[in-house]
Formats: C-alpha cells, sequence, structure tokens
C-alpha cells in the first residue's frame, strides 16, 4: 500500500541515471562478495529482486551460505535489518507485534515487531507453523500490517529474504502456494568450485568477514533506485512474450499449476531491473529468459506423471523457454 507520504517522498527523490544506479549495484555487489564469493549469479540475482521491490526465497542445504547471503546484502545497505529465526513455537504476533495496555497512559499501545524494518531476515522459514508464516501474506503483498483492527504501513524499502532447507523436512511445514508465490525469485546458492571454497578457507577460517562489512549505500538510495528501475522501458513485444511464457506454463501437460498473474507481474519487474544493472534503458528477451526459472519454477506444481517420471518443473520451464519463439521487433 502506497501512502501519500510515500508518494511525496518518491517525487522528491532524484531519479538517478543508470551509470550511478550500476555503480551503486557494484559497490553493493562487490561487499556482499567479500563474504559470499564464487557466486556472482546468486548476488546479482538479489540484487535485482532488491531493486524490483520483491522478496527472496533462498532454498538450499545447510552450510551453503543461504543465511550469509542474506546477512551481508542487509549489513551491506545502511538501513534498518531485523532477524526472525522461525520456530515451531514462534507466533504471529512475535512478528507483526501486538497491542500492550500501557499502565502510565491507561490506554493500549501498539509494539512493533520484528517486520517493521528495511530488511527482515526469516531464518528457517519452513520451521514455523502455518499461521505464524501466514502472518508474513499481508506485508509481502501490501507493505502493510494489520493488528487490532488498525493498518501500520512499511517503511520503504522493504524486503523479506527468506531461507529454508529443502533436505531435512522433519518438523517442518511446506510453505503454502499463497505464500511461495509472494516470493520474486528462489535462490538455490549451491556449493562453491574448489578455487573459492579454498579462498574462503584463507578468509573465513579465523574470522568471519561479515565482522568488517561495512555499508556502501543508504536506504534512500536504495529508494531512489528503484524509481530508476521503474522507468526502464519494456516494449510492447516484450510485454507478450512473457504473457505467452506464462500462459505456457498453464497449458503444460508436465504442469497441474502454472505461474498465476502475479508470476507475470514479478517477471516483467525483475527483468527492468536485471537491464538496468547492465545500464540498459530497455528490456531485451535475454533478460526475461535468464529469469524466468528464478521467477517462476517455484510457483509450478508438477502433475503425477511428471513425478512419476522424475520431471521437475524447472526442466519443464526450461523447455518452454528453449521452444517458445523469440519476439519479434
Amino acid at each position: 500500500m502506497v501512502t501519500d507520504t510515500d508518494q511525496h517522498a518518491d517525487a522528491a527523490l532524484a531519479s538517478p541515471s543508470l551509470d550511478e544506479l550500476a555503480e551503486v549495484a557494484r559497490q553493493v555487489s562487490a561487499a556482499v562478495q567479500t563474504v559470499i564469493s564464487g557466486k556472482p549469479e546468486a548476488v546479482r540475482l538479489a540484487l535485482t529482486v532488491l531493486l524490483a521491490e520483491g522478496h527472496i526465497l533462498i532454498e538450499d542445504v545447510p552450510g551453503v551460505g543461504k543465511t550469509q547471503l542474506a546477512k551481508a546484502l542487509a549489513r551491506s545497505i545502511d538501513c534498518s535489518v531485523r532477524r526472525v529465526q522461525f520456530t515451531p513455537d514462534l507466533l504471529p504476533s512475535d512478528i507483526t507485534g501486538v497491542s500492550a495496555f500501557n499502565q502510565e497512559l491507561r490506554e493500549f499501545e501498539f509494539k512493533p515487531g520484528p517486520i517493521f524494518a528495511n530488511i527482515v531476515l526469516g531464518d528457517e522459514i519452513n520451521r514455523a507453523s502455518p499461521k505464524t508464516q501466514s502472518a508474513l501474506l499481508e506485508s509481502m503483498e501490501e507493505r502493510q500490517v494489520t493488528v487490532d483492527g488498525t493498518t501500520y504501513p512499511l517503511d520503504r524499502p522493504f524486503m523479506v529474504i527468506a531461507t529454508q532447507n529443502p533436505v531435512e523436512m522433519e518438523g517442518t511445514y511446506p510453505l503454502p502456494e499463497a505464500q511461495r508465490d509472494r516470493f520474486m525469485t528462489r535462490i538455490s546458492i549451491g556449493y562453491p568450485d574448489r578455487d573459492s571454497e579454498l579462498a574462503m578457507l584463507d578468509s573465513h577460517g579465523s574470522s568471519s568477514p561479515l565482522d568488517d562489512l561495512k555499508p556502501v549505500a543508504h536506504a534512500s538510495d536504495v529508494r531512489a533506485l528503484v524509481l530508476a528501475v521503474r522507468d526502464v522501458h519494456v516494449s510492447a513485444a516484450i510485454r507478450q512474450y512473457i504473457i505467452d511464457l506464462v500462459n505456457a506454463t498453464r497449458s503444460a501437460a508436465e504442469l497441474r499449476l502454472g505461474a498465476s498473474p502475479r508470476a507475470a507481474l514479478h517477471l516483467l519487474r525483475a527483468s527492468r531491473a536485471y537491464a538496468a544493472l547492465d545500464e540498459r534503458d530497455f528490456v531485451i528477451p535475454d533478460d526475461v529468459q535468464s529469469l524466468a526459472v528464478p521467477v517462476l519454477a517455484h510457483r509450478l506444481l508438477p502433475s503425477a506423471e511428471a513425478m512419476v517420471s522424475r520431471d521437475m518443473p524447472y526442466q519443464v520451464l526450461s523447455a518452454i523457454v528453449q521452444r517458445l519463439p523469440l519476439p519479434g521487433r
């Protein structure tokens, strides 16, 4: 929800040029890569989501740096950051906040929860109960929180970076489709290559590089960059290409649930940010193709036949991207 205050603040910001945007992005990327080495694509994808006003789901096996990536991105920007460790006994009010009675004022006052921050780190999000997970739905989509009938807007930029382990499922609650659909991208970091892992032993062996990481950008810088990304041009042909791609997932025999209209919107916004990071003021088909899997795959559900033949949604999506005709001029 965009308030009048947000609109006036946005109007007061001077939209930076693409050169300035790329320079700030390079500084943030360099800062993050001092912590997460050998994974430039994962870092670039995280920056893309930040500039596209989305949220990130980092899903991978233990120990590959999911939480480190989230912390490094948060610390490289001078803004409010809160971390939530999701556990089975966590309550919705532990995230959104609660109205408590003030004995001195003789009235109830609202105590904000950790969701009231520019960047919220949710570690092991699938360990919380579905009731607690659903507390994030309103804030992620509408950037507001409603408690006891009163709605409180969230400051911008606002981004949720959640992590989960897809291997250890005991005592976990799978994210519902409604919540997975609110994450703009799903990132899988993967294991580092030999040289990067060797460099990690040298740099991380004695101390954590997070301790020395200093902010290289401010929250106001991010707000200005978001405005610049909104001005990136998307032609009618590219828009039609995005719609054709989304429709292809809905009609694929290997999928029983295709991409939603929200997914198409997220793909459009992410493509704008991806192009801006390359200092382009227009989107090309390569941008859409590069983002199709990380933006769409986690929203798709395979059919029973696909599960038997072990056709994963990202494989089906990759095949769709390969055979879909590129937009003409």
